[in-house]
Formats: structure tokens, sequence, C-alpha cells
């Protein structure tokens, strides 16, 4: 199996539509209905490929299986860092894709940009995304209390992070 990133093309604009519309990609990050006009200006102007902001496909043997995301964010004035997300096609997952996909990302976010830090959340009921961040070299932070409102009610999450100099692993 191959996996890599990409830029993600013009005739994938409608798979981002669908993830950012269909709780079935995401269901522990589903928000409710969002705007996605604004998807194709966002294209338009740098192809999701922005510094603050960006999105890359992820492929499997060619074809495109979903997305990740880069989101960057700050804690001081010098202390830039990246939050990573990652939405795959239901029939991709349980494969080992999205692991090495968000180890992908990471080692792309630190191969290009000067940040020490990238981290990612996920809900404390979402165990297969705990063992994937780990897998991808992430190491549990711990609580972020009340971190979200999701389903009517605030939630907690879960902080992992990797540092530029953690061991990678090898995917």
């Amino acid at each position: 199996m191959k996996i890599q990133l990409r830029p993600i093309r013009e005739d994938e604009l409608d798979m981002v539509r669908v993830i950012a519309r269909d709780p079935a990609y995401a269901p522990g990050n589903w928000y409710g209905f969002r705007p996605v006009a604004g998807l194709a200006k966002e294209f338009a102007e740098n192809g999701f490929l922005g510094e603050d902001v960006g999105r890359l496909a992820v492929e499997v043997d060619g074809e495109a299986a979903g997305i990740v995301s880069y989101l960057k964010g700050r804690y001081s004035v010098r202390g830039d860092w990246y939050d990573i997300g990652i939405a795959l096609k239901p029939e991709f997952r349980g494969r080992g894709i999205g692991w090495r996909a968000q180890a992908m990302v990471t080692d792309y976010v630190f191969a290009h940009w000067p940040v020490e830090r990238v981290q990612a959340a996920t809900q404390p009921e979402n165990i297969a995304e705990q063992k994937a961040l780990l897998k991808a070299g992430f190491q549990l932070e711990g609580v972020v209390r009340a971190a979200e409102f999701r389903a009517g009610a605030w939630r907690d999450s879960l902080l992992y992070s990797r540092l530029r100099h953690d061991p990678a692993p090898e995917y």
C-alpha cells in the first residue's frame, strides 16, 4: 500500500465539501452544518496551501482517501505551534492509513516551518485515534477539561504532542 500526501486537486473539491458537511467523516468532530461556499474561494486563492492553515490530500495507491490539515497556533510571542487533523473516507479506515498520514503531515510541518511543536487533540472515547496518535510518535500530555462544545454539551479533550526532536516513527 502506497500512502502519500499531496496538494488537493480542483476535481477533489467535492470530497472536501463532503468531509466538511457529512458527520460520517469525523463523527467525533461533528459540530453541526457549516458553510462550504468559501472552500472554492480558498482553493482558488492558495490551493489550501497557506502557512497558517492548510489541507493536503491523503492518497492511497493513487486514490484520494481523505485529507489532513494543519492549523497554526501560538502560546506566546515566540511560541508558534501547529495543530493537525485528519478525515478519511470510511472505506479507508482501520487499515493503518491514518497514523501514517498524521506522521507524514507532522514531518511536513517540521520540514517547512521553524516550530518545535505539533499537537493534536481527540475525544476520550475515540480509542482508535488515541492509538493512531501514539503510533504517529505523539505523546499524551493530558486532559483539557471542557475544551469543546459538541452535541449539546461541553466535552473534555485529550491533548497529544510531538516535538521536533522526538523520535519519528517509520511509516
